[in-house]
């Protein structure tokens, strides 16, 4: 069922998140071999399932930040007991619960999940209208709303410019100045419409509204992801045992860039153009499966079209780097 429209508000129970890249992620994890495993990123629960599912003797340990995911993780813990762990925590402090070479996959999935963006109260959406918030844990920190009506020009310009990659930027950020004050930017919808008129209006054919970089860009900056990743990867790559595998799913460019430099550093090779260090300089910790990122097929994007910017990178551990 379409739960897009600012019409229909779907409930809790009417939302089903679909994994992106499943397959390709079972590909890797091989958890029908049997092994411990860490989802950091639970959302909906689909890869978790499918890991404890592949094997009797898997188990498993799920983080999420979002207070509602403990309520969807409880399904987990009664299909799989003691095999199943979850904890209300961000991926950045993975290590408050895990320990160095203790799992034989981790994964994350970056993307928002379904549960959130349908869901009005999290302000995520401006399809539905509602307070904008934008938080992946609303117990911390400040919403969008107040981003918006109180961060300096330059948090603003990098929101929009450098994290929302809004080729308009200026125009936008001079909107949202303008319009602080009138209550306009205290609601998705409105502060949508705002966003749409500084960048020149829904046009026809138009495959994304003219406000989506906008508003990614201030979910990026107020939840701190690039940072949050850029911590976190180090961690998880610590946790895995010899002969590990980390999975990581992206939908950002900028979020991508993180995780492709990251496993070029540990698998030995130049980071990016301008690391011309010498080979003898380097060392390596971990193997690629491919230098490039593994996108989802043609008919997956088909039956979900939410996994069009999706892509995947895989490093193997080697050996435990002194990070």
């Amino acid at each position: 069922m379409y739960c897009g429209s600012i019409e229909f508000v779907c409930s809790p129970a009417m939302i089903r998140h679909v994994p992106v890249l499943l397959d390709e992620c079972m590909e890797h994890l091989k958890p029908e071999t049997g092994g411990s495993f860490a989802d950091l990123t639970f959302g909906g629960g689909g890869h978790s399932r499918e890991i404890l599912k592949a094997n009797r003797e898997n188990t498993l340990l799920a983080l999420d930040c979002d207070p509602d995911a403990r309520g969807r993780a409880r399904e987990l813990e009664n299909d799989f007991e003691d095999r199943f762990k979850f904890c209300d925590l961000g991926f950045q402090d993975m290590d408050q619960v895990s320990s160095a070479a203790e799992f034989d996959g981790v994964l994350m999935d970056l993307g928002i999940s379904s549960f959130q963006l349908m869901e009005p109260e999290k302000g995520f959406s401006f399809r539905l209208d509602a307070p904008i918030d934008m938080r992946l844990n609303p117990r911390v920190g400040q919403s969008a709303a107040e981003f918006l009506e109180t961060a300096s020009r330059e948090s603003l310009v990098r929101a929009v410019r450098e994290y929302g990659e809004e080729r308009r930027w200026n125009r936008v950020v001079n909107a949202i100045l303008e319009a602080r004050g009138t209550g306009a930017l205290e609601r998705t919808i409105s502060a949508a419409s705002i966003v749409s008129r500084a960048v020149g209006g829904i046009k026809s054919r138009q495959r994304i509204h003219p406000a989506t970089k906008t508003f990614q860009g201030i979910r990026i900056a107020i939840n701190g992801e690039l940072e949050a990743l850029a911590t976190a990867l180090p961690k998880a790559f610590s946790a895995l045992r010899a002969g590990g595998v980390l999975v990581v799913i992206s939908f950002h460019s900028l979020e991508d860039r993180i995780v492709k430099r990251f496993m070029r550093k540990m698998a030995g090779r130049p980071e990016h153009r301008a690391d011309s260090r010498f080979q003898q300089d380097r060392t390596v910790y971990a193997e690629l499966f491919q230098s490039k990122a593994i996108f989802p097929t043609k008919e997956e994007v088909e039956r979900n079209s939410k996994s069009r910017s999706a892509r995947l990178r895989v490093l193997k551990k080697i050996v435990q780097p002194g990070l």
